[in-house]
């Protein structure tokens, strides 16, 4: 007889065994990918293969276990309180939890009462975000983890929203920043986040116990939290399996409702046969209505990318052309596009790549593939530049002169509707 508990977060899968005793026989993390029902299908295989024909119960947790647990009719556990279950057996003299998961964080009182309190909806702060500010630096947490060891200066960075994050750390990669300056940067962010959204003045005091796969993994983060909260040694709890709390909740939660209904257990192979059946795309399919086709058929296609056509920019053979010509670089937030055009305004070259969180090596690459294709006979005599990192373009490549990109819209704007009175242009992170 094994109790299972499966904690189906919003980006990963942990599930933890116990024995009769109490013992924790198995565990597992693993990111699911948003295939939820191959993630646990193969958890359930790995036990089954440790412990064959083996009897269980089993109480499923996380965001993405709720639909699990509905779809085979299994009982569901709030993570919360499983994760407050675990945390009064194996760590009781906690005084203060602070959980980050894929996509929420908890802070959970133990003194004076039991409070709870965990983020809303939006994953501002939490591991997504993390992972979301890591592409950006072109790393992952892991790596952002590293880069945040050597770092020297911390700047503010929103985090309510990984979209006004991405839009303070764009500006600092266009200015030169170091990435190991904002990588610890972003974990202080999560840091500020947490303290002031969930703990809202109350202060966190005593024994802290850091659980959840962020803070289990990212030494880094770890650190930006004990810091901020002056923690000593002795009030810093980092428990063992501190990742599969939730998990550990819910398989003892399981055990206790064994004990009151001994016809709760049931054959492993049974609940893989349940799970294995489960259609996820069908059923959402049945409970939310499609939307409409953006184009009814082929024509429809044609007839919107003709109608688009009539605005095309005048071409010219770059390889054949002689003459001066003149060079624009927009150095965007996230992408960096080049342009060199004729005497007649004709475009003789194009260049559109991603900054890759360096947007002066982009434009670097970007020229240095105009000048292997640049004949002799062209010469550049003039070049502008705007964007978010004109300023650093400018001084980099002693560019001529710099524009404000909503000039620079208007210009090329009229040389296609002389009375053109509105413009929309939506970039990497402004509209």
């Amino acid at each position: 007889m094994l109790h299972v508990g499966l904690d189906v977060g919003s980006t990963t899968a942990k599930m933890v065994a116990v024995d009769r005793a109490g013992n924790i026989v198995y565990q597992s993390y693993r990111r699911h990918l948003s295939d939820v029902k191959s993630t646990v299908l193969g958890l359930l295989s790995d036990i089954r293969r440790r412990f064959p024909a083996v009897s269980v119960t089993m109480n499923i947790s996380g965001s993405a276990g709720l639909s699990l647990a509905k779809h085979i009719d299994f009982p569901f556990i709030q993570e919360v309180i499983a994760c407050t279950q675990a945390v009064e057996r194996f760590i009781p003299e906690t005084d203060v939890v602070i959980e980050l998961g894929g996509e929420d964080a908890k802070i959970i009182y133990f003194r004076g009462g039991i409070e709870q309190r965990m983020n809303s909806a939006c994953a501002g702060g939490t591991g997504a975000f993390i992972d979301q500010i890591a592409s950006l630096l072109q790393t992952d947490a892991e790596g952002l983890n590293k880069l945040a060891s050597v770092h020297e200066t911390i700047y503010p960075i929103a985090s309510r929203c990984g979209v006004f994050a991405k839009t303070d750390v764009q500006p600092l990669l266009n200015e030169g920043a170091r990435k190991e300056d904002i990588a610890a940067s972003i974990f202080q962010s999560v840091v500020n986040q947490t303290i002031s959204g969930l703990a809202c003045g109350r202060p966190i005091r005593g024994k802290v116990a850091f659980l959840g796969g962020p803070l289990t993994f990212l030494s880094g983060l770890r650190e930006r939290f004990i810091e901020t909260l002056g923690l000593t040694e002795e009030e810093t709890i980092f428990p063992e399996h501190a990742q599969y709390f939730v998990a550990i909740g819910s398989a003892f939660n399981s055990a206790s409702a064994y004990l009151n209904d001994k016809e709760a257990a049931v054959q492993l192979d049974d609940i893989f046969r349940q799970v294995n059946r489960l259609d996820f795309k069908a059923s959402s399919a049945r409970e939310n209505d499609p939307l409409p086709p953006l184009f009814e058929g082929a024509a429809d296609l044609d007839a919107f990318r003709q109608r688009h056509r009539q605005a095309s920019a005048l071409r010219g053979s770059l390889a054949s052309y002689r003459g001066p010509c003149y060079l624009g670089i927009d150095a965007g937030s996230t992408t960096t596009k080049i342009v060199l055009i004729g005497q007649n305004d004709e475009i003789l070259y194009t260049f559109y790549g991603s900054n890759q969180g360096n947007p002066l090596q982009s434009v670097i690459n970007g020229m240095k593939d105009l000048y292997r294709e640049i004949p002799l006979e062209a010469m550049i005599v003039r070049s502008a530049v705007t964007g978010y990192g004109e300023g650093l373009i400018k001084a980099a490549l002693k560019i001529d002169t710099g524009e404000i990109e909503t000039v620079a819209h208007y210009k090329a704007a009229v040389k296609f509707r002389p009375d053109v009175d509105f413009i929309l242009d939506i970039g990497g992170q402004d509209m």
